[in-house]
């Protein structure tokens, strides 16, 4: 087994959350494919990962979901990896967090947003539009929540490469 790089200083959590079609899968990626020595964590493929009829009840797939993430994150910060996280963030952010508080690692927590609009347009384009109506309700959930609004960064308007610099460069997304 290899020796594990205990050296945690200038390694950086994404933590990317918003609702389907703001463009958090875009932004992951390119955060991955920009960053030195990057793992994208999608919190999706923890939800979908059951055989069919072992799906457990949704409050506990998502302990399930929090637990994996966590873990693995702890895991690969171990040995030395910058980590990009990609799902949606309701009230696990606390939780997650304090896992890491003793150790010196930045975390960028980004709630990404855009007009009703704009996220029912990008659905109907790619062809998701069964997701309109959770995403536009989970656009209002993550809007109305007090402690979301400092990490709030709208995508309306923008291209992801400057999604990518304004995430990479702004210190209001730090923890």
């Amino acid at each position: 087994m290899s020796k594990l790089n205990y050296n945690y200083e200038g390694r950086t959590i994404y933590i990317i959350s918003g609702p389907c079609g703001v463009g958090k899968s875009t932004l992951a990626k390119d955060l991955v494919n920009h960053l030195e020595k990057s793992v994208l964590i999608h919190g999706d493929d923890f939800l979908s990962m059951y055989g069919q009829g072992s799906e457990p009840p949704w409050e506990e797939n998502l302990t399930i979901m929090w637990k994996n993430i966590l873990s693995l994150t702890q895991n690969l910060i171990q040995h030395g990896f910058n980590i990009v996280i990609d799902t949606v963030v309701e009230d696990e952010l606390q939780w997650f967090c304090k896992h890491f508080s003793h150790l010196k690692i930045k975390i960028k927590y980004i709630v990404l947003r855009a007009e009703s609009q704009t996220l029912c347009d990008r659905l109907q384009t790619r062809g998701d539009t069964y997701l309109i109506n959770r995403s536009l309700a989970l656009l209002n959930q993550l809007e109305n929540r007090p402690e979301n609004k400092k990490y709030h960064y709208d995508t309306t308007k923008k291209h992801p490469n400057e999604v990518l610099n304004d995430v990479l460069t702004m210190t209001k997304f730090e923890l």
